[in-house]
């Protein structure tokens, strides 16, 4: 019967976890499994492959044919390369401590690339985590600049309200001294209208006294008439 090395799916939606199965080509995806070689989790970066090399590896040299994602995944973790280097030696073209040689070697290389990558996604996720704290400050900053003026201008509202009510008692000074220098006038006008009285009444005593001074003066002639008869 054909058999395939394929993926079974397992696992909650949106987070798929899958198990690498050599199964009948002719049985459902998730259907009965002939054995498990290991598991993929493509939910992680980089993905978690736990995968069993040498049961891999002999399930392609009993004429098992991977699918395509399969391939993929046995290539990842060096199976086709060690059935490759497994051919080699059958053929003679090189010892198995030659192929083991070769195979560690890969294996070492496939490793230092994984560290690699795994620090780079690390120093990546920092980064942006600093520029989203810098975002965040930025932010925060200009929320507390945007606040401050609102604060700085309830002082000069009170200092321009003090303003305006000082000229309006400095304005009522002056009301009053208006006020006073009228009145003082009117005090000094009234005396002059006393005097007037007084001098109107002044000339008409004096002009009193010379009609009586005149009607005196004719009495006299009449005495000096009689004294003259006496004579």
């Amino acid at each position: 019967m054909p058999v395939k090395i394929r993926l079974q799916r397992h696992g909650k939606k949106g987070k798929p976890f899958y198990w690498i199965v050599a199964a009948d080509a002719r049985a459902k995806r998730d259907g009965k499994y002939l054995e498990k070689l290991g598991t993929y989790n493509p939910n992680t970066n980089p993905a978690q492959i736990n995968l069993d090399i040498d049961g891999s590896v002999q399930w392609l040299q009993n004429g098992a044919q991977p699918t395509d994602t399969a391939r993929a995944i046995l290539s990842y973790k060096g199976v086709m390369l060690k059935n490759h280097l497994a051919g080699g030696v059958r053929k003679g073209a090189l010892t198995q401590e030659q192929a083991d040689a070769k195979f560690d070697a890969w294996l070492e290389g496939k490793g230092t690339a994984v560290e690699a990558k795994k620090a780079s996604l690390a120093e990546a996720k920092g980064k942006l985590k600093a520029e989203a704290l810098a975002a965040e400050k930025a932010v925060n900053a200009a929320r507390i600049a945007a606040n401050t003026p609102v604060v700085e201008e309830e002082a000069p509202v009170e200092e321009a309200a003090a303003e305006v009510e000082a000229p309006a008692t400095e304005e009522a000074a002056p009301a009053e001294e208006t006020a006073a220098e009228v009145e003082a006038p009117a005090t000094e006008e009234a005396a002059p209208v006393e005097e007037t009285a007084a001098e109107v009444e002044a000339p008409a005593t004096k002009e009193a006294a010379p009609a009586e001074e005149t009607a005196a003066e004719p009495e006299a002639p009449a005495e000096e008439q009689a004294t003259k008869e006496e004579e």
